[in-house]
């Protein structure tokens, strides 16, 4: 436990994930010192819509800070603060104050569309009808996940909300916002999400100038921003973890700590553990090129970084920038693995609600597939599923096929409605994951990236069995930064 007083310099940094906040005290080697999570709500009012309150969201984030910080007697001691944060769409008017984005309900309160919302498949699949360069930024086509859709949905289903808004943010954007009163927003989010292209894009003869695509915006109906200049959506970018600003009074207040506290432009939350990954263990003077980063939460990304742009059709990027300077970004996804995985759980009679109301579901299943595994004299519990396979799809495919239309399957269900035919669903469950996991690395490698090595963080870690699954189907050792 830390004293009240410190003679080093401290730092803050706040994860908001899909489900909960988190915020962590660390200090000038990045170990850290204090950490507490909040709970937030997803609000799901119909099917593949997925919204959240912006103002409930900040809350948790100060409630978090003030948590980790309230034993560091002398708050100049905490030299800066950073965000990361889902690629969420926050929607605000122009005095900032929420816009709805729900048809369902209509309430102000839920301004967010989530990342995992696909309400824009029908704008994604337009704007992937009309050939445009942009789109060879992104693998060849936008995601509903990503912003451009949502934008584009909104202006022809909310038309009210369209006109309402005066700014657009990114969640991580969002936040920092609140924090500095800047609108700046952040190159990693807009490279990655928001098809804005930063000044290190080019691939051959594609090469392009940084910012937005004024042709582009045109070309699938969102003109209107472009003649705002850009007003709405972002004129001032800087690159993730330049400073944006410093904590304004009132957010200084709401967190307990120093007005003016330096904070850094943001990244997106999986962006944030690939820069983790990729730097992990390494000493001064080592490539942080060739790794493959897996971050594993309510999704999966895939992230590597290289020295030059490579082009991997259903993979999003190449992103110039997105993490760090002078490297590219290729982010390949599954879209619902950890979220999968609880809803094979909760569907089921054993499930108890799915592994969110009983944090020990998990550790059950694995110890019901280890007996069971030497009641049948097997080798390894793998191969208990030899007739039970998973087509994990459910939430369509990121990557590498790029079509959230997908949908998915369990084949080999009987009758069985006990624990051991959880378990069993659970592990085929987990191997399709991995398996998918493969056929992303594959397809990365075929376009010309040099994985040598396979890292993973996020929840889906705390899993031996997970993270044995994916070393077993990827046919490599994995290592594991458990967050």
């Amino acid at each position: 436990m830390m004293s009240g007083k410190v003679d080093e310099d401290l730092y803050v940094g706040v994860d908001v994930g899909s489900g909960s906040v988190r915020a962590a005290l660390v200090d000038g080697r990045g170990r850290a010192i204090h950490t507490h999570t909040h709970t937030i709500t997803i609000a799901n009012p119909q099917q593949d819509y997925y919204e959240q309150d912006s103002e409930e969201i900040w809350q948790a984030v100060c409630v978090c800070v003030k948590a980790v910080t309230k034993e560091v007697e002398d708050k100049s001691k905490i030299r800066g603060i950073g965000f990361d944060a889902t690629c969420s769409l926050v929607v605000v008017a122009p005095d900032f104050t929420p816009v709805s984005v729900s048809p369902s309900t209509g309430e102000d309160r839920f301004n967010i569309i989530m990342w995992m919302d696909h309400r824009a498949s029908g704008e994604a699949d337009f704007i992937n009808s009309h050939p445009h360069k942009v789109l060879s930024f992104v693998g060849g086509k936008v995601s509903p996940e990503m912003q451009t859709p949502k934008l584009l949905w909104l202006k022809k289903h909310m038309t009210s909300t369209w006109v309402k808004a005066g700014h657009f943010f990114d969640l991580p954007d969002y936040l920092t916002f609140k924090a500095t009163g800047s609108t700046s927003r952040s190159l990693c989010s807009l490279t990655c999400k928001w098809t804005y292209l930063s000044e290190q894009v080019g691939t051959g003869d594609e090469s392009q100038s940084e910012g937005w695509d004024e042709e582009f915006f045109r070309l699938i109906g969102l003109e209107d921003l472009a003649e705002e200049n850009w007003v709405r959506i972002g004129q001032e970018v800087r690159a993730p973890g330049e400073r944006c600003g410093g904590l304004t009074h009132t957010a200084a207040h709401m967190m307990g700590l120093c007005t003016h506290t330096p904070v850094a432009a943001s990244f997106i939350d999986a962006h944030a553990g690939c820069l983790a990954l990729a730097a992990a263990g390494l000493t001064d003077g080592q490539v942080l090129t060739g790794r493959l980063g897996l971050i594993c939460g309510t999704s999966t990304c895939h992230m590597a970084l290289s020295p030059g742009p490579i082009e991997v059709p259903g993979v999003w990027g190449p992103y110039g920038g997105a993490v760090l300077p002078s490297t590219y970004l290729a982010e390949g996804g599954i879209s619902a693995s950890g979220a999968l995985v609880d809803h094979i759980i909760r569907g089921h009679p054993c499930g108890g609600g799915g592994g969110g109301s009983d944090g020990n579901i998990y550790k059950r299943l694995e110890e019901c597939l280890e007996e069971e595994a030497r009641r049948e004299k097997l080798s390894s519990p793998s191969l208990l599923t030899r007739h039970l396979h998973v087509y994990p799809d459910f939430h369509g495919n990121r990557s590498p096929l790029a079509d959230s239309h997908m949908t998915g399957m369990v084949c080999g269900l009987n009758l069985d409605l006990s624990e051991r035919s959880l378990a069993l669903t659970y592990l085929a469950t987990l191997q399709a994951l991995a398996y998918g996991t493969r056929q992303i690395m594959a397809h990365m490698t075929r376009a010309g990236h040099a994985l040598t090595s396979v890292l993973m963080c996020g929840g889906l870690c705390a899993s031996d069995l997970y993270v044995q699954t994916h070393a077993d189907a990827l046919g490599t050792c994995v290592a594991c930064a458990c967050c």
